[in-house]
């Protein structure tokens, strides 16, 4: 039987270590490749103790299966703030649902808008008017690309999110195999809350 858990502040700290096994195992996965590094997960993840943070944590029995996480974007701003220079949202009025982990035997069962809906609630209750997220580009003929792998784009635009035409950014990780990273570009998603 699984579970949803909505965590913030100090219970945050508490899950990071699962979360960073969730991400370098799920991760591993087609659109991103990600060849993970549990000490950069470590320093990453500090990003999800600030303030206006949480993560929607998944569990079946004591065992964390996916995890969402999310910040008020200027939390982010480092990294994407150059992708909304030329938006008129503020900053400040943006949430940014960041990643979604899930094992791949308990997709499909829901947890997904579990994730979205812990994520959008706690926005609201920041008082943010947009729920922004990113999702990796990699091109359709990609050698790596599975050929049963299914595009989560339906679910998002089910969900009222819509790309933001022009707002890329890139973000560096190594692929699988790869001892250095490299730039990718990611698309940002947005709606208002």
């Amino acid at each position: 039987m699984t579970e949803t858990r909505v965590l913030t502040g100090d219970a945050v700290g508490a899950v990071l270590d699962d979360l960073a096994r969730l991400r370098i195992a799920v991760f591993r996965e087609w659109p991103y490749l990600y060849e993970g590094d549990p000490e950069y997960e470590r320093g990453y993840l500090r990003a999800y103790q600030s303030p206006g943070a949480v993560v929607v944590a998944a569990y079946d029995g004591a065992r964390m299966i996916g995890a969402a996480t999310g910040a008020p974007m200027e939390d982010h701003a480092g990294d994407f703030a150059a992708a909304f220079a030329g938006r008129p949202e503020p900053l400040d009025q943006i949430f940014y649902c960041a990643e979604s982990v899930l094992l791949p035997e308990y997709r499909g069962k829901g947890l997904g808008h579990d994730f979205f809906d812990g994520r959008e609630n706690h926005a609201r209750a920041l008082g943010r008017c947009y729920s922004a997220f990113a999702s990796v580009i990699r091109p359709d003929g990609h050698p790596a690309r599975p050929e049963t792998y299914r595009p989560l784009d339906g679910f998002w635009r089910k969900r009222g999110y819509a790309p933001l035409p022009g707002v890329i950014a890139e973000f560096a990780w190594p692929d699988i195999g790869q001892a250095e990273s490299t730039r990718k570009p990611l698309q940002f998603w947005m709606k208002e809350l």
